[in-house]
């Protein structure tokens, strides 16, 4: 370690060596810390939990697949219905549990009247799960 120089030339100049044996200090002592509290983090208490078996219940819920052509023609699962129809029948799929899954094919030139009339006719009916379709850009 050089504290200093007697040699007047290089006295006012500034000490360019980096004095490394402080910060091993420091980064040793925080090892020596962190291997002593290490263990303590760990406090798991032992329990003897008891033992159940039980089946999952698990139910896929239906699908519904519901299409509306080009005149807004409306079809349930590819019969040709009335807006009314779709309507009682939304309220029927409504009152299953768990409840069926709506896909909504829409073809593109239907006008948005018809898709936005399904849409609020199957949240009157209670249905969350409405999936659009569409066929992927080729």
């Amino acid at each position: 370690m050089a504290f200093g120089s007697f040699d007047r030339k290089s006295a006012n100049q500034p000490m360019a060596e980096i004095n490394m044996v402080p910060l091993i200090d420091v980064v040793l002592v925080l090892l020596v810390i962190f291997i002593v509290t290490a263990p303590l983090l760990t406090n798991a208490v032992k329990l003897d939990l008891p033992k159940a078996t039980s089946n999952a219940d698990i139910q896929k819920p239906e699908k519904v697949e519901f299409a509306i052509d080009a005149n807004g023609g409306l079809f349930w699962k590819g019969e040709r219905i009335t807006r009314e129809e779709a309507v009682q029948r939304f309220a029927e799929a409504g009152a299953k549990r768990p409840q069926p899954e709506v896909y909504l094919r829409a073809d593109q030139n239907v006008p948005y009247r018809y898709v936005a009339e399904t849409l609020a006719d199957a949240s009157k009916a209670g249905l969350s799960k409405v999936a659009f379709v569409s066929e992927p850009a080729r």
